[in-house]
């Protein structure tokens, strides 16, 4: 009786260090990801000095007195809400929002990207749903 006992312990030590191993592989490449795309994005400007001083001017001069902003789109990534430009695919901003702490309506419309035209109306929306 002694050795069955002892192979099923054994058989249960070694699918917990396997299912031990499978869960940190998950989360790692998880990780990886998620850092890759904040290396991608901008934020890297703020920390950067070098890097700053080529991305200093988010506005782009026309002929006269005009000028054009940037837009943007709110998106899930990762069950995260994130900011992209308006080519929809160049990350401006990673957040800390959870997607499903946001209201069912706001949900809806990170599934296509909601649209924010200006700068302003984005930092108000973060700040809004940041806290």
């Amino acid at each position: 009786m002694k050795k069955k006992y002892r192979i099923g312990l054994c058989i249960a030590t070694f699918a917990a260090v396997l299912l031990l191993c499978l869960a940190y592989q998950v989360s790692y490449h998880y990780a990886s990801e998620r850092e890759q795309a904040r290396s991608d994005s901008p934020l890297q400007a703020e920390t950067n000095p070098k890097i700053k001083a080529d991305t200093e001017d988010d506005s782009i001069s026309t002929k006269g007195a005009a000028e054009k902003t940037e837009s943007y789109y709110l998106m899930n990534l990762h069950g995260y809400v994130t900011v992209y430009y308006e080519d929809k695919s160049t990350i401006y901003e990673l957040t800390e929002i959870p997607v499903d702490s946001l209201p069912a309506e706001v949900q809806g419309e990170l599934l296509n990207g909601k649209y924010i035209e200006t700068t302003e109306e984005l930092y108000a929306f973060l700040q809004n749903y940041s806290s």
